[in-house]
């Protein structure tokens, strides 16, 4: 059987193999708090590149210590963490995955000790702390940092930047009219809410010339949130800026009930994809290989990324291609039991 799941893609001179992506997902796994890559990381993604992953995304990694998630998160605010992201980056490409990594800030979502900062003075919940407003020179200063993680990127070999725009974190919080309150010229219209990631595009742009993806939530949940029409509009932006896929996925900028089941965010990308022409990566509860290649082969999106079901099975490519009658072909090492 001819399929398109495995079937290569290329984007901006980069080639995978295959059009399955690990989706990024906190491991919270650096023990020492220093932002560092452990072996825990080294093991974890190197099995996903033997499993046959075509693109490994790692996880959202923070541009500043202040902007973490929490004080165990990967971090890409020094050159002190080259030298681990440089190993982890060549563990991967020894087994054939392309590389990616999702550069972060948590903003008012952050868990970590001090000062935590955001567009708006406003918590996420009763259980989470109040973030301080941030000034002109905390914007300015958190952009920079956006660009020295992706110079930093480019110097540890990854092969594709995406910028973390979703699930609720600071360039979120910026984008969403319930998180964003400012009066500035960052803050009231759908253009002032979207220059803060406007301007984290154009600097990374400055240093990095290679495949840009841009993750987003493209549903708030909320009345008076964004929709995935609003969306469209800033995707219409994005590409205007060279970024080259969106990664749709929805929700988590405020507490909200979500209705999930197999697929529930694919809609977002296709509905992206046809109204802006821009490529994207489809997310949500997708667990087989039939659902992937339906996906795919109806162009609801380019690139199906896969979350849970990779943390379940780091071999999960080999199961799709039994589904979709594909010959993969094994690692030597372990061709006996293929």
């Amino acid at each position: 059987m001819t399929t398109t799941l495995f079937s290569p893609y290329t984007i901006k001179g980069v080639t995978l193999k295959n059009r399955i992506v690990m989706s990024p997902m906190c491991m919270y796994s650096c023990h020492n708090e220093d932002g560092k890559v452990e072996n825990w990381h080294k093991i974890h993604y190197a099995a996903r590149a033997v499993g046959q992953v075509g693109l490994i995304v790692v996880e959202a990694t923070a541009v500043t210590a202040q902007g973490r998630i929490s004080s165990r998160d990967l971090g890409i605010w020094s050159d002190e963490h080259l030298t681990g992201l440089k190993e982890l980056v060549s563990l991967m490409k020894e087994h054939g995955a392309k590389t990616a990594i999702q550069l972060a800030h948590a903003g008012r979502k952050a868990m970590i000790d001090g000062e935590i900062i955001a567009p708006s003075p406003i918590a996420f919940d009763e259980k989470m702390r109040v973030p301080r407003e941030m000034t002109k020179e905390d914007i300015e200063n958190t952009i920079q940092a956006f660009q020295q993680g992706a110079r930093r990127a480019k110097e540890a070999g990854f092969d594709i930047i995406e910028i973390h725009a979703a699930h609720g974190y600071l360039i979120n919080e910026f984008l969403s009219p319930l998180t964003n309150k400012r009066q500035d010229e960052y803050g009231g219209t759908a253009e002032n809410r979207y220059r803060f990631l406007s301007e984290v595009i154009d600097a990374v742009r400055e240093v990095w010339d290679g495949p840009l993806f841009v993750r987003i939530s493209a549903s708030d949940y909320h009345p008076e949130g964004l929709t995935v029409e609003d969306y469209i509009e800033y995707a219409k932006r994005m590409k205007e800026q060279g970024v080259d896929l969106i990664d749709v996925s929805s929700g988590a900028v405020v507490p909200a009930k979500i209705d999930v089941y197999p697929g529930y965010q694919v809609r977002f990308a296709e509905q992206i994809r046809q109204s802006v022409g821009v490529a994207t990566g489809a997310v949500g509860l997708i667990t087989s290989g039939l659902q992937a290649e339906e996906i795919l082969r109806n162009e609801r999106a380019d690139l199906v990324f896969i979350g849970r079901e990779l943390l379940r099975n780091p071999y999960w490519p080999r199961t799709a291609a039994k589904e979709l009658g594909v010959e993969l072909e094994a690692p030597v090492q372990y061709k006996r039991g293929w």
